[in-house]
């Protein structure tokens, strides 16, 4: 037997453990003497869509931050396909697509030219880029502003165009920070229908404040306040329509310093 306490036999890659697509573990970050994540430890598998719940300045967007290695914890580790985001940021980054609260946008560039550059910035070859446009284009229904410039846009399309942006490489795990904001309602259920779409092969994570959203598409919910995890459930953990979601929304928040 080898020093793993095994016979010296390789593992398959039918047998080999599946890694969690989103790990925290212990999670903590401080500004000063503020804590605005603190502790927070969750995983994720693969081909899930999860929830990330909670009141505005609960840590929602700090924690995707974390995740993403847009910002270093105070404490913890954050795991990204097995990766550890701190020790290896590129790699992970090459598995996550991020939509951050405000999409990222150079006003001055056209979306076409915009989505080139992300493209390029990933180190996508040419061919794969073009096909990969296509499709972005189609699926976020940019067509009709593809050449204005990005600063000329809706909030609504500059989301899309954030959206775009964050799928544009085909990353397995997708951390979206209120996807639909901005949106009007046809456009959500464009969204929507989208993400049901890419959540067969993909981990998504996102926050809202839209509880019909999370009805709509998600299969579990993480809840954190005072940036502290308060629960992690089952989507219908926390009711079965949106009256029952609200309370519970509001227990979980006013039940707790």
């Amino acid at each position: 037997m080898d020093r793993h306490g095994t016979n010296g036999s390789q593992r398959t890659p039918e047998s080999a453990p599946t890694p969690d697509m989103i790990r925290a573990q212990g999670l903590t970050r401080t500004f000063g003497d503020f804590y605005a994540v603190r502790d927070v430890s969750f995983s994720i598998g693969r081909a899930q869509v999860v929830a990330f719940l909670g009141p505005n300045g609960a840590g929602k967007s700090t924690t995707m931050r974390l995740l993403t290695g847009a910002l270093a914890p105070s404490a913890g580790q954050a795991h990204i396909a097995g990766i550890d985001v701190q020790r290896d940021r590129i790699a992970a980054a090459r598995r996550i697509g991020y939509l951050p609260e405000n999409g990222p946008v150079y006003e001055d560039m056209p979306v076409r030219a915009l989505l080139t550059f992300f493209g390029r910035a990933r180190g996508m070859d040419e061919s794969l880029l073009r096909e990969r446009l296509a499709y972005v284009i189609d699926r976020c229904r940019l067509g009709e502003v593809i050449g204005k410039p990005a600063g000329k846009l809706s909030r609504g399309f500059r989301q899309r165009v954030g959206l775009a942006q964050a799928i544009l490489h085909d990353p397995a795990v997708l951390i979206l920070d209120e996807p639909t904001a901005g949106l009007d309602p046809n456009q959500i259920d464009q969204v929507r229908e989208l993400l049901v779409s890419l959540a067969s092969t993909k981990t998504i994570l996102l926050s809202t404040h839209i509880l019909q959203e999370v009805r709509a598409i998600a299969q579990r919910i993480i809840f954190i306040h005072a940036g502290r995890l308060v629960h992690d459930g089952p989507a219908a953990s926390l009711g079965v329509d949106e009256p029952s979601m609200e309370r519970a929304f509001r227990e979980l928040t006013s039940s707790r310093a």
